[in-house]
């Protein structure tokens, strides 16, 4: 047994833990150099490991998905540089807690003692009670070290980002997640009742958090089971975690970013991938719609002319059929978008011409194009010599539209991709007509 739960996977203060500790806190590390996963920032090199070495922290944002070990840092890091620890919740904490926690750590200071406060879902804390933290940071009452899962340029104040580094945690991947599992095995002194398969299953079923996972391990050391649990076995005993997504926050933003790109890289395998991500998570079907509608204006165009039409087709679908079945609709139109010819022309034309609009301001159109629906407009040369196009050559009369104090402009130029490579053949034709009939 020995041979097999090797020792150095043991925290070395792991036995001083109660064994009727849940599994997290029996193998919580007892150093930084015991974390898992977070090596790019608590190795020598990385910025934890520098400010530990130097003996002397900043205040820093610990930025991260759950289960990867924001809070176990923030612990080891007041005991590695000898600061007091003070922890609280952003969730269960108000003015009158923040105020009690500075006036004890100026007392603490006094004493020649400094605190570490870490906060726990700081961006939870609104804008003004943020702007309290900048004089007890600024003083050096606290080293401030705070915790979130948000994103800090979209949740924190500039000020307060100002004063504090933002180090980013990473997902814990497949072989750190399955260190914890050795740790967890080495502590209860026996092997996860899983053959290989389900053990790589349980891994998959954490989504990169160190804390369900050992969770789950927790659960499945509690059973007695008379033999090892494949696959289905474990599917069938143990819950698969949630997927993070707040439809309001950055997982959203990142995810539909993410089908963007894709679909504009024409890459129809990865944008089916995002787009299951997303309803998978609960997104909103016709938003989703929405956004495909902006691609095949944006990305799309006059390429292929028939890529709006399919998303207004799946839309229609959609309202007909609702979920699940109307989102094959959806997945039909978004592999279409990703496998139609590309032109952004329509979409750099648009903003050309807003941008000529602007600055042009309330120039005159040629009073030839004008209608003129009364006698008035008619003495004043409102449509005058217009050429009506259907009666010239080709029906094309080459005529100027533009304002007598402007030149001509041109803000569409289509690309040779699809349906505006036939559009681009039509142009230079009707401008080699133009340049005969005016010149």
């Amino acid at each position: 047994m020995a041979d097999l739960f090797a020792a150095d996977l043991l925290p070395d203060s792991a036995q001083a833990v109660s064994a009727d500790a849940p599994l997290a806190d029996r193998i919580r590390p007892r150093a930084l150099d015991e974390v898992i996963g977070q090596e790019h920032l608590t190795g020598p090199e990385g910025a934890i490991g520098r400010m530990v070495a130097a003996g002397r922290l900043s205040s820093m944002i610990l930025w991260g998905p759950p289960g990867t070990g924001k809070t176990s840092i923030a612990r080891l890091l007041a005991d590695a540089v000898g600061l007091r620890f003070v922890g609280i919740s952003a969730v269960f904490s108000g003015v009158a807690d923040l105020k009690k926690t500075f006036a004890e750590a100026r007392e603490h200071a006094r004493l020649g003692q400094r605190t570490l406060l870490f906060v726990d879902e700081i961006h939870r804390f609104n804008r003004a009670q943020q702007d309290g933290f900048l004089p007890y940071v600024e003083d050096g009452t606290v080293v401030l070290v705070g915790a979130t899962t948000e994103n800090p340029s979209f949740e924190l104040n500039a000020a307060l980002l100002s004063r504090a580094q933002v180090l980013i945690l990473n997902r814990l991947d497949t072989p750190a997640l399955e260190k914890l599992l050795a740790r967890a095995e080495t502590v209860e002194e026996r092997a996860l009742p899983l053959n290989a398969d389900a053990r790589a299953a349980l891994i998959g079923t954490a989504d990169g958090d160190g804390r369900f996972l050992l969770n789950q391990a927790e659960t499945l050391f509690s059973i007695n089971l008379p033999e090892p649990l494949d696959p289905a076995g474990l599917a069938a005993l143990l819950h698969r975690r949630v997927a993070v997504y707040d439809k309001d926050r950055e997982g959203h933003y990142n995810l539909i970013s993410a089908l963007h790109k894709a679909v504009r890289g024409s890459d129809p395998q990865a944008a089916l991938y995002y787009l299951a991500r997303m309803l998978v998570a609960g997104e909103e079907p016709l938003y989703l719609l929405r956004r495909m509608v902006r691609m095949a204006s944006e990305d799309i165009g006059l390429a292929d002319p028939q890529a709006l039409v399919q998303c207004l087709a799946a839309k229609d679908s959609y309202d007909f059929l609702g979920s699940p079945e109307g989102e094959l609709a959806i997945a039909n139109a978004l592999v279409y978008l990703a496998t139609a010819p590309k032109s952004n022309a329509g979409y750099k034309a648009y903003g050309a011409a807003r941008r000529s609009a602007k600055e042009t301001g309330s120039l005159m159109p040629p009073k030839n194009i004008l209608n003129a629906p009364t006698k008035l407009m008619k003495t004043i040369g409102y449509g005058k010599d217009y050429a009506y196009d259907h009666d010239a050559d080709e029906a094309f009369s080459g005529d100027n539209y533009w304002p007598e104090e402007m030149n001509p402009q041109t803000f569409y130029t289509p690309t040779p991709r699809g349906f505006e490579a036939k559009i681009a053949e039509r142009l230079a034709y009707w401008q080699t007509l133009r340049e005969e009939r005016q010149g």
